[in-house]
């Protein structure tokens, strides 16, 4: 099986080299011309995984076009990009691995949606979990949910992704590996804040906590199983990321706690805290199906300006009620 990968950040070329693990081809599309130049003339992408050793069976371009002979595609777009980048792909009826996690502005689409509208005839599997590409890409043991509603297919992906130190665990549930790789993004912010504004441990164990609670709540409003949810790609997803400043969404909110402001922390970066964008999203989808999502309301308002003191004051004051999702 070919395996072609849509993105070249960290992500993209972490799941390149699994992919190319025993020497296997692989393609990988970037649209930055110097990405494209460092894999291909040395092996490494020195933009977004600086000091990683690439395979050499790893090739770079820069035209989507050359992605048509291959037989699965890794799409690693930004969630905001996935559609745009999808239009220019010649996919037919290849499948298509969604590794972006978020939720599309405007639309409300989670990623495997937007795909469906772009590609109708293209099978579809989510690959989601906790996994930090750095990682991923030295061969550190790592687990992620590989999620295809096709069985045949979910095990010949499994299988050809499968390696030494990265284990997939099947699933059949789509939509509930794509809703806990979303929600995550929004509740590791919210943990950044409570590391940022040194308000404790306690604090950060209670937020991980209730916003799981938020996420299953929603996820099973949306068809989602309990079951995915509190697996690698919800519960593990989120303890991965609400507690480490490798997390791009953590460190957000780490700064959005010390009291700068989003549009700043948001400027200075070269890749995408997903939560920013899936927050204010989220907040609207959880009212269409009439879940109460606080936590993920707080991120909104601290993304939109409010002090931290405020929002953290305000989810304290909530009336008491009896725990459970």
């Amino acid at each position: 099986m070919k395996i072609g990968v849509i993105g070249g950040g960290a992500w993209g070329t972490a799941l390149a080299q699994v992919a190319a693990f025993g020497g296997q081809d692989v393609l990988l599309w970037a649209r930055e011309e110097a990405v494209v130049a460092s894999i291909n003339g040395e092996h490494r992408n020195a933009l977004f995984l600086a000091g990683i050793d690439l395979s050499p069976t790893i090739r770079a371009t820069g035209d989507l076009g050359e992605l048509a002979d291959r037989d699965a595609i890794l799409v690693v777009a930004p969630a905001q990009h996935v559609g745009a980048v999808l239009a220019e792909t010649p996919v037919g009826r290849t499948p298509l691995v969604l590794c972006a996690k978020g939720i599309e502005a405007g639309s409300k689409r989670l990623v495997g949606e937007i795909a469906r509208a772009v590609h109708p005839a293209a099978p579809i599997a989510v690959l989601s979990g906790p996994t930090f590409a750095h990682e991923v890409a030295a061969g550190l043991p790592t687990a992620v949910t590989l999620a295809c509603e096709d069985a045949a297919l979910r095990t010949r992906l499994s299988d050809r992704l499968a390696a030494p130190h990265f284990r997939p665990y099947a699933s059949s549930d789509v939509v509930g590996a794509e809703i806990g790789g979303a929600v995550k993004n929004v509740l590791a912010i919210g943990c950044g804040v409570v590391e940022g504004a040194g308000l404790g441990q306690n604090a950060r164990a209670a937020l991980i906590a209730r916003g799981f609670a938020e996420m299953t709540r929603f996820g099973l409003a949306r068809g989602a199983r309990v079951e995915t949810l509190a697996g690698l790609s919800g519960l593990g997803d989120l303890v991965l990321t609400c507690s480490s400043t490798s997390s791009r969404n953590f460190s957000l909110g780490v700064g959005l706690g010390r009291g700068q402001p989003a549009a700043v922390l948001m400027a200075d970066r070269r890749t995408i805290a997903e939560g920013a964008f899936t927050a204010p999203v989220l907040r609207q989808a959880a009212a269409d199906v009439g879940v109460d999502m606080p936590v993920c309301e707080a991120v909104c308002r601290l993304l939109e300006g409010a002090a931290v003191e405020d929002v953290i004051g305000a989810l304290l004051a909530r009336p008491l009620r009896e725990e459970g999702v």
